[in-house]
């Protein structure tokens, strides 16, 4: 989102305004996780993320734009997995990271998942609960697996 900021040259206050926002959503998305999931969180901060970089592209109705970003990115990386914290999240954050901006760049040309695929909702909020579902209740197996991968990895 600060590259954005950076890239458009904008005023101090509306580059503060952008971050406000970008953590307000993020920080909104991350609460409908648990406090110990699978999921990655990268995906959250990514979205709120989009949210920033959206508010600050959009010359229209700057909400639908952050709408429809939203939309896009609960269709795409909500899959990624939490492995522990390690040398991978990098690559966690990087493809998070594209998938915002790309999710900004389709809903500026007017271009969403629609709410009738996969966990996607025709409103935001709906969107970012649905991830939230799936974080929480979806991902208790995949928690347990990954543990047990963890520990019997490297073992010969």
């Amino acid at each position: 989102m600060t590259v954005v900021a950076d890239s458009l040259g904008v005023t101090p206050e509306r580059r503060l305004r952008a971050l406000a926002l970008s953590s307000m959503v993020a920080i909104y998305a991350h609460g409908y996780l648990p406090k110990l999931s699978a999921f990655c969180a990268t995906v959250t901060a990514s979205m709120g993320a989009a949210a920033g970089m959206a508010w600050l592209l959009a010359e229209k109705d700057p909400l639908q734009v952050i709408e429809k970003a939203l939309a896009t990115m609960s269709g795409s990386i909500v899959g990624m997995v939490c492995d522990g914290a390690a040398n991978s999240c990098s690559m966690k954050v990087s493809a998070s990271v594209h998938a915002a901006y790309e999710a900004v760049l389709l809903a500026l040309n007017d271009v969403r998942v629609q709410g009738t695929d996969g966990l996607v909702a025709n409103a935001a909020e709906e969107c970012l609960k649905n991830v939230g579902l799936l974080a929480s209740r979806g991902m208790q197996q995949t928690d347990d697996e990954i543990l047990k991968i963890m520990l019997q990895k490297n073992k010969a």
